[in-house]
């Protein structure tokens, strides 16, 4: 178990909370609250994990409860009592809820997906994770690309023209002897400029170099 010492049911109704009773029957702390505000109180040590409930819960245009937005910053968060089809599962992942506890789940499920969760497991279906991881990437793919062109182009511009010359060399395959007898320099001046080479392109080895020439070959001009 995490360092989760109570679970905190949202529940603004007067009907009895299965899920709370059934967490409880298996030796869980429990205590089950009618508002956000006597949740947030609850959990003044922040050792608490809390549950609310999509059921019977004003909801935004993507079913989430509205409830969550004061609560999600403050605790660990789950949703139960949801109904398949009416929650925008991937939203509720990106908000950081830990999982969601659909009602017609069996008691057993119920309380796996409730103990993953206090293990702090993400409790959603694995395909559903791994379609949103790749929203998520494609999303900042952009970001990531104009990030890495703008550090090999300052790479670039670090090196000389005699490095950047060496560079095309040792990429068309000649070795320090070659180098040296095409430029007309010593094969220890070489080895200096390729010490400089690796240096400025972060690379440890001339393989290493070689996959930076390649990925950025079209600044090689």
């Amino acid at each position: 178990m995490s360092q989760v010492k109570e679970l905190l049911f949202l529940h603004e109704f007067n009907t009895p909370c299965h899920l709370a009773i059934l967490a409880e029957s298996v030796g869980l702390k429990v205590r089950v609250l009618k508002s956000t505000a006597e949740v947030i109180q609850a959990n003044k040590n922040a050792e608490s994990f809390c549950l609310v409930p999509q059921k019977g819960m004003p909801l935004d245009s993507k079913g989430m409860p509205l409830a969550i937005a004061k609560l999600i910053g403050e605790m660990s968060i789950a949703i139960y009592q949801a109904e398949r089809g009416r929650l925008a599962e991937e939203q509720a992942i990106v908000l950081g809820i830990q999982g969601i506890l659909y009602s017609d789940l069996g008691m057993d499920l119920l309380l796996t997906g409730l103990k993953k969760m206090l293990n702090n497991e993400l409790w959603y279906d694995r395909k559903l994770l791994s379609n949103t991881l790749q929203n998520l990437v494609k999303k900042i793919q952009p970001e990531i690309e104009h990030s890495i062109n703008e550090e090999s182009l300052a790479m670039w511009q670090m090196l000389t023209f005699r490095e950047k010359t060496i560079i095309k060399l040792v990429a068309s395959g000649a070795r320090n002897k070659e180098i040296a007898y095409r430029l007309c320099i010593s094969e220890h001046t070489v080895k200096a400029h390729i010490s400089s080479i690796f240096r400025k392109t972060q690379s440890r080895n001339r393989v290493e170099l070689l996959r930076w020439s390649n990925n950025y070959q079209a600044q090689f001009v």
